[in-house]
Formats: structure tokens, sequence, C-alpha cells
């Protein structure tokens, strides 16, 4: 039998895998105890959201807002601990920029949901004096729920050449830094649009971990452009194809080891599947969901500090606002209509509670199968599968988990869908149980039968599902 194996690594140690061979057999896979790797940030798990949601309303109220109870509920029950607000309308001339007392709600709001705030100041024909005014401003009311500075949104568009961008992001951050009058103030970039991460690279190279910077942020749409996903069919099948691998491969080269090498942190501080508003029947899919939960694992196991998902009701594309496809959630009448990605960031929250430890796999099946692996506290491991298979060619896949204790008792959660279908919508529970608009969620963890076996726990994971197995060893 011919098999190999696509691996994830840090620090020469194998995090993650996805497994290809040529004929059906068993996935054995080994943890290994007694190592670790990097510890998953705590706020890993974000959203993103467009600028003109600080803004008051129609009838002058705001989005994020303490009033908003279902708001700060969703927030906290898909565990959502990083806030990002910019987007396109940060840098629109054609809309104000947000006043102090809008800029109250959001931090108010950051407050009660716990959650950090990305901030984007306006660059693009923007007022420097502004945007000193309103970052000290910040900064004296803040300081603690802001994670750092934006200056700018994907500045590739309107600047086009790197070199005067970064002089006029210097005179940014000189002014800011004076008037703040602290050396604490904290910035993030080059916040650029996929195909030009290599401003990120020189980003980190230009400051180091010296400089102003509290963090590299990236954006990135790896589906591409939603407007050619014409065939859904296809398209769904790009995002859950192990060819998506290689894309995050080639892009993560491209600025990873500058930042990595310059001892600095970065971000996906905006990023969903495909870019001007995701793919209709594509990013509002299950498999939206089973890409959602691999993407953060991917990038988690490569050293990224976080992801920021952007989302709304509506979002800016180009200069339009369009219905957001690939929306984590919608309002709705009770609250707020989770999406299939939703359940990629809950389940994603529940397992990513340690640090990432090597695993050893032995033998896999012909299946398009990651496996991620997690130590939390002693002797107390996650361990998060996911079945990329799917259609009717999809299989099964037959686990067999070797915890390496005498004795260990394991749980399990579920990721599924109706019958297995990718691009079903609605009827997906995590645990057993929806997540409701009010966001209630009563999923539930299950005893695997043979969970008191002395070496191996085994289970079944069917096409086009996920699970989270939670193991405690004796």
């Amino acid at each position: 039998m011919k098999c190999w194996v696509e691996k994830s690594t840090i620090i020469g140690m194998v995090i993650s895998a996805t497994f290809f061979c040529h004929a059906q057999s068993p996935v054995a896979i080994q943890l290994l105890p007694q190592s670790s790797s990097a510890t998953i940030a705590s706020d890993f798990v974000g959203l993103s959201f467009e600028m003109h949601y600080v803004l008051p309303g129609t009838k002058g109220s705001h989005f994020f807002s303490t009033k908003n109870k279902a708001l700060i509920a969703t927030f906290k029950t898909l565990g959502i601990k990083s806030l990002r607000v910019g987007g396109n309308t940060a840098d629109r001339p054609t809309l104000p920029t947000p006043s102090a007392a809008d800029v109250d709600s959001l931090f108010a709001f950051a407050r009660a949901a716990d959650v950090k705030v990305i901030y984007t100041l306006r660059l693009n024909t923007g007022s420097l004096d502004a945007a000193t005014q309103m970052a000290n401003y910040i900064m004296r009311h803040y300081a603690s729920r802001l994670e750092c500075f934006a200056i700018g949104n994907e500045p590739n568009v309107f600047s086009k050449e790197y070199a005067p961008y970064l002089a006029e992001w210097k005179r940014f951050a000189a002014q800011i830094t004076a008037a703040t009058n602290s050396p604490n103030a904290k910035f993030c970039g080059p916040s650029t649009s996929p195909g030009h991460e290599t401003w990120a690279r020189d980003f980190a190279n230009e400051f180091g971990n010296h400089g102003p910077l509290a963090l590299i942020a990236q954006h990135d749409y790896p589906g591409g452009d939603a407007r050619r996903a014409t065939n859904s069919f296809a398209a769904r099948d790009k995002i859950l194809s192990p060819a998506i691998d290689e894309h995050y491969t080639a892009f993560a080269a491209n600025f990873v080891p500058a930042n990595l090498s310059n001892g600095l942190p970065y971000r996906l501080e905006e990023a969903n599947s495909f870019y001007d508003g995701g793919a209709l029947d594509v990013s509002d899919t299950f498999a939206s969901a089973l890409w959602a939960l691999d993407y953060q694992w991917w990038w988690a196991a490569h050293g990224a500090s976080g992801i920021n998902f952007h989302t709304g009701d509506k979002v800016a594309a180009r200069d339009e606002s369009k219905p957001c496809r690939y929306a984590v959630f919608w309002t709705s009448a009770g609250g707020y209509n989770a999406h299939p990605i939703a359940y990629a960031l809950k389940m994603f929250s529940l397992g990513a509670r340690g640090a990432l430890s090597p695993t050893k796999v032995d033998k896999a099946d012909n299946l398009n199968l990651a496996v991620y692996v997690v130590a939390s506290g002693k002797n107390v491991f996650y361990v998060t599968l996911i079945n990329r298979e799917h259609g009717p060619d999809g299989r099964t896949a037959e686990i067999v988990l070797n915890p390496g204790f005498a004795k260990s008792r394991a749980e399990v959660m579920f990721l599924t869908t109706p019958q297995g279908n990718v691009s079903a919508k609605t009827g997906i529970t995590l645990g057993g149980a929806e997540i409701l608009d009010d966001a209630t969620w009563n999923g539930k963890w299950q005893p695997l039968n043979n969970s008191r076996t002395v070496d191996q726990i085994t289970l079944r994971l069917p096409p086009a599902s996920a699970a989270l197995v939670k193991i405690v060893g004796h």
C-alpha cells in the first residue's frame, strides 16, 4: 500500500497532518503525552466588522453597545475574544469617522463581551490630526481593551507602492506616539490584501520586535474572488480539497518566516473563504464550517496568534454593500442566527485550550482527514478530527487513538450536517445541538463506549463531519 503524509511542524515536531493512501485501513494516531509546543493564544478566535458598524444606525442606536445583550451573548457562546473594526469602510471618504461617543459605545461593548479591539484609523484621504486625536482618546480611556491600532485598511489598494505607504505610516505612527505621550502606543500592520503579503514581510524586517508594532496583521481569502465561484459544487470542493493546504503553505512562506525570525506575532486580522462578500451556496454552507475549522487549526499550527473572520449582515465589497455570504451570523428577530461557520469557531474554541502537541500516525486510509492535538493541563488532551471527504464517494474514517496512558477516559462531541450534505445551510449541530438565535447552545459530550480500555480509543467519523475528543489520562 502506497501512503504519504503532508505534515505541519513546529520546532521539528509534527503537530498536524493530512493523510492519503491507495487502500483502505484504519487511521492509527499515537499521542505523545510528554511533548508539547506552542500554546494557542487565548484570544485566537476573533471577528472582523466593517467600521460602519461602529457608527450609529438610522435611529441613533449603536450595534456595538451594552444594550445589545443578544450580541454580547453570541460573542460569549462562540468564544470570541478579539474584535477588529476596519474593512473598506474604514478608509471610505464618503463616510464619517467614528466620534468619541461611538468609540465609548464600542469599548463598553468590548468590556461587556470580554474582547480586545483592533481599531483601524483612517489613512486614505484621512486627517493625521483627526487620527491622532482619536488614538489619543482611546489610549487615555481604553488602553487596557486595545489590542492595537491599524493605520489604514488594505493600503495596497490606494498606495500601490510600498515605499510611500511606509513613509506615510511612519508619519502617522510618530505623531500618534508623541501625542499619546506613551511608549506603549500599540500598532499593527500593514493589513494588506491577499497578493501583497510581501509587504507584511518587509514590515517585519523594517521594525523587528523593538519598534512600535504589537503584531503583524495580514488579510487572506484563500478561495479567491467570489464572483468567479459560479459553480458551487466545484467551489465547495475547492475549499475542502487538500490542495487548499498548498495555498496556505505558499501564502505563509511570503511573510511568516520574517515574522518569526524577528520575534513578531502575526494575526490574520481579516479573513474568510472568498472575498467580495463570499460565494453564494458555498461560503454559507456546511462546507465553510469544515473549511473554517481546519483553517483555524492550520494557522494555529503555523504560529498565528489568531484569526478575525470578516462578517456582518452586509459587507463592503469595493464600493458596494453586499449581503455577507460568509457571515458568521446574521441579525434575526430573536437575536443572531448562527451560520455554518459559527459552529467552526465554537468547536475550535472548545478544543484549543492549551498547547499544540505532536502526534505519531502509523497508518492512514485513503482519506482527506486532518488531525490536530492540544495538551491541556496534566494528562488532558483535546483531539480534533476533520473528515473532509464528502459527496457520493465520501468515506467513513475508522480512527484508533492510542493516548499513551495505562488508563484513560474519553468523551466526544461531533460536528454534523444532515445526511452529510456539505451544501446544507441549516440543521447543523455540534454536540447534538444547534446554536439558537438567542445564543443558547446545549451541546453535550458523549462518552465513548470503549473509553476505559487500557491502550486504545476507537471511533467512526462519517464523511463531511468533525469530532472533538477529550481524553483524560490516569
